[in-house]
């Protein structure tokens, strides 16, 4: 483990050079690995360790949209496909990759099958964060473990078939083994991390909430709608108004902030654009603080997790999500959006 400077705080780290994947392997050998849930997380997570070489298998409803998932993916019902109760019963270690809502209402099930030495993993820290509402309180006698993926897991898949990597957290809950530590990193390097860094579940969990609320998803969306909504009432058309909002952000600029950082961006801009972002960044920073001030505190509370468990308990709850979705997909600027990617050059 490396101790890298990051702005000036010293953080624990693990690349793939101090723990290699026949490293990872080793660790792994007699272990099986039960991968629960194959939605969001559990197909690239499953196909990375199986291409690499570990005894995975994965549990699912049998019947459901992901089991044929899973069966179209190569998985074979009776060898590596089972349902959640037998995958359970036969894995040594497993990975909790269910929706958070999946995983409350799987739990009994699983609970009994976390027999003495077994490992139950997560990618997300909210069950066991917010156990006072899941009710997902693990026995004392097994490891638990989290690797924390900062990306989907369809990026996690495409980054690994490009022999690349996303950046992963990792954290242990409860070491009952004396393996825990090795037991995380092995997953960690097996899932195909580019490198993980050390947090722990409550970290992990307030982070994320925030972050997908905030920069990485609500925060963004919401600037995207303002700016294209006051450009369009000033007069600019749909395709100017998606452009200036959406496409140069993510076609040209992220990248180059991806590349080599936002001074970089700034760097490779007319002095026009940089004078002018530099002049209002910290206004848009002032403006958002205290509503990433309240996002924080009603992580914290528990608030966001009650409001997550209550709507996913809804009956209807699918069908009111699809038809908010199916209203961001019609919008104009997403309809917009739809036609300016099919004008892309690499899609004619």
């Amino acid at each position: 483990m490396a101790k890298i400077n990051f702005g000036g705080v010293l953080e624990n780290v693990v690349t793939r050079e101090e723990f290699p994947l026949d490293k990872a392997k080793e660790v792994l050998k007699n272990d099986t690995l039960a991968v629960i849930g194959y939605g969001v997380q559990g197909p690239g997570q499953a196909l990375n360790l199986k291409d690499n070489g570990f005894n995975v298998i994965v549990g699912q409803r049998k019947g459901s949209g992901s089991w044929q998932k899973a069966l179209d993916d190569g998985w074979v019902e009776g060898k590596d496909l089972f349902e959640i109760e037998e995958a359970c019963e036969k894995g040594t270690i497993l990975l909790n990759l269910l929706s958070d809502a999946g995983q409350i209402a799987a739990w009994p099930v699983m609970k009994k099958h976390l027999t003495e030495g077994k490992a139950l993993y997560f990618s997300h820290g909210f069950g066991i964060t917010f156990s006072d509402q899941t009710g997902i309180i693990p026995p004392d006698n097994i490891d638990v473990i989290l690797v924390a993926p900062k990306g989907s897991g369809t990026s996690l898949r495409r980054l690994f078939l490009q022999n690349k990597g996303i950046n992963s957290s990792y954290a242990i809950y409860q070491d009952a083994t004396g393996r825990a530590k090795d037991r995380v990193l092995a997953i960690g390097v097996g899932i195909g991390s580019g490198y993980l860094f050390e947090t722990d579940f409550k970290r992990e969990v307030y982070s994320d909430l925030t972050g997908e609320r905030g920069v990485l998803m609500g925060a963004i969306a919401g600037i995207m709608e303002a700016q294209y909504n006051l450009l369009r009432s000033r007069g600019h058309s749909p395709s100017e108004a998606f452009n200036e909002t959406v496409e140069e952000l993510t076609q040209s600029l992220m990248p180059l902030v991806a590349e080599n950082g936002m001074d970089w961006m700034y760097a490779n801009c007319s002095t026009t654009a940089q004078r002018g972002a530099l002049d209002w960044k910290n206004r848009f920073r002032d403006a958002v603080k205290p509503v990433f001030e309240e996002l924080y505190d009603s992580v914290a509370s528990g608030n966001e997790a009650r409001i997550t468990i209550e709507a996913n308990r809804k009956p209807d709850y699918r069908e009111k999500l699809a038809k908010e979705l199916e209203e961001i997909h019609n919008s104009e600027m997403w309809t917009t959006g739809a036609q300016v990617r099919k004008l892309r050059p690499e899609n004619k």
